[in-house]
């Protein structure tokens, strides 16, 4: 019976290769980021840091032509605003869902499902006149407003609160005099913790990286995302593929952050809606 559940040597073999695979782009990311251009054409290609992460830094923050710094700055307003919206309007839908009981409730539910079945592509061309009627075009909010609530994030805290959200605990906080707003954030919204930390990085890193949709509505070039600094980075004849892999490594630190921060709960509640399935 033990030795069913006793790793071989072959799969610590395989553990150790699937995390290389997986760590050393970034690192190599990291170590070309603190050299100079030169490295990109080096043979063999060098796998110690540099010393010229500072001055690569200086710069990246200098160049006028990606507007780094704002790009940041916009990218981390709009990530944290999408994912706050996301994770709360879908945990309220989520439970209305559930365990509330209105007419209709199978049916809005098939059209918010159906909303997931078509294209990210295909809305680009509406929702551009729609942003451009109200004169939302070249600002952050034109960025944010299409992505306050999603469809995936309706169905996943509807399936979670089906299962997590205890129906007796409901009818046992109306009894006590509690009414639906109460039971939610008292009741629900701890039951739907773990299942919140989920989507929220899932929403965060999705919003993070997203380049179609603002560089459709962004042309103000010192009004960027970090996506689209670092497509500034890359433009022209030349590219100083420092800058470039600085710019890289400086955006995906928000997202490492994150997942250290949080990484303990959303391993948690990844494992806990494992054991529920």
């Amino acid at each position: 019976m033990n030795r069913l559940w006793r790793a071989s040597p072959l799969t610590y073999f395989a553990l150790i290769a699937a995390t290389v695979l997986s760590v050393f782009p970034i690192y190599w990311m990291f170590v070309v980021a603190s050299r100079s251009s030169d490295a990109m054409g080096q043979l063999p290609p060098p796998m110690t840091p540099g010393g010229n992460l500072g001055a690569n830094i200086s710069r990246l923050f200098a160049n006028t032509d990606a507007y780094f710094l704002a790009g940041l700055i916009n990218s981390a307003i709009v990530a944290t605003t999408v994912t706050i919206s996301v994770v709360l309007f879908s945990s309220l839908a989520g439970f209305a869902f559930a365990k509330l009981r209105f007419r209709g409730s199978n049916a809005l539910l098939m059209v918010i499902i159906a909303t997931m079945m078509v294209p990210t592509q295909l809305g680009v061309i509406p929702l551009y006149m729609l942003m451009t009627k109200f004169n939302l075009n070249d600002r952050l909010p034109a960025v944010i407003l299409p992505a306050l609530v999603t469809g995936f994030g309706v169905f996943m805290m509807r399936q979670y609160a089906g299962q997590a959200v205890s129906t007796e605990l409901i009818e046992a906080a109306r009894v006590d005099g509690c009414g639906t707003a109460r039971i939610y954030w008292n009741v629900v919204v701890p039951a739907l913790r773990p299942a919140a930390a989920v989507l929220g990085l899932l929403t965060f890193m999705t919003t993070w990286n997203d380049f179609l949709w603002p560089y459709a509505v962004l042309n103000d070039p010192e009004n960027p995302t970090v996506q689209l600094s670092l497509r500034a980075l890359s433009d022209g004849y030349y590219q100083d593929m420092s800058q470039v892999f600085t710019g890289t490594a400086i955006a995906t630190l928000p997202l490492l952050l994150v997942f250290v921060l949080f990484g303990r709960q959303i391993i948690g509640g990844i494992m806990e809606g494992a054991v529920k399935a």
